[in-house]
């Protein structure tokens, strides 16, 4: 009988080799796995954080554009000039819509005639303005803002402060102010 040669290995020690073998393949499958599962898990996340910044930037975005349309209604608002009212007037109705817009316009042509028997010219200037409530649609802005005041029954002309509420709606792409209230 022959002997059979097994180039230096015996049984057992082949099988060791093969279950070390097995092992380190059921490691490997078990670190790939964990890899992906981490990776997946790092994507997801980092899809998340991306969502979170982009609605902080989108909502930042909309408070800046609703302060920028309440500072302008009330600076137009609190703006005038006898000399160029229509000019001043179409500036406020830009800006307006809805109730507010439609009072203000049928009262145009009796504040332009005011305005040109005094005289009257207005350079308004915002002091502050604060957003108390906004959703995507709507907003209510309160708006402090000072002006100097002529006319003729004060020639040298007269400091005012205006404490205005604001309400906007998003209308067309734009921030338009629908009504307007003095308050305090």
């Amino acid at each position: 009988m022959a002997a059979r040669r097994t180039h230096g290995m015996t049984g057992a020690p082949f099988a060791s080799a093969i279950r070390r073998l097995r092992e380190a393949a059921r490691r490997g499958r078990a670190l790939s796995a964990t890899l992906a599962g981490v990776t997946l898990l790092v994507t997801a996340l980092s899809g998340w954080l991306a969502l979170q910044v982009y609605e902080q930037r989108t909502e930042e975005q909309r408070r800046q554009d609703i302060l920028a349309a309440a500072r302008q209604s009330a600076l137009n608002f609190t703006s005038l000039d006898y000399r160029h009212y229509d000019r001043d007037s179409a500036n406020v109705l830009k800006g307006a819509t809805g109730d507010f817009k439609d009072q203000f316009a049928a009262q145009t042509a009796e504040l332009t005639k005011l305005v040109a028997a005094n005289k009257s010219v207005s350079q308004g200037q915002v002091l502050e303005a604060g957003i108390t409530r906004a959703d995507d649609r709507s907003a209510r802005v309160l708006v402090v803002a000072d002006s100097k005041v002529t006319n003729t029954a004060a020639p040298q002309g007269q400091a005012r402060t205006y404490r205005l509420q604001l309400d906007l709606v998003h209308e067309g792409g734009r921030w338009l102010t629908s009504d307007v209230e003095f308050v305090g």
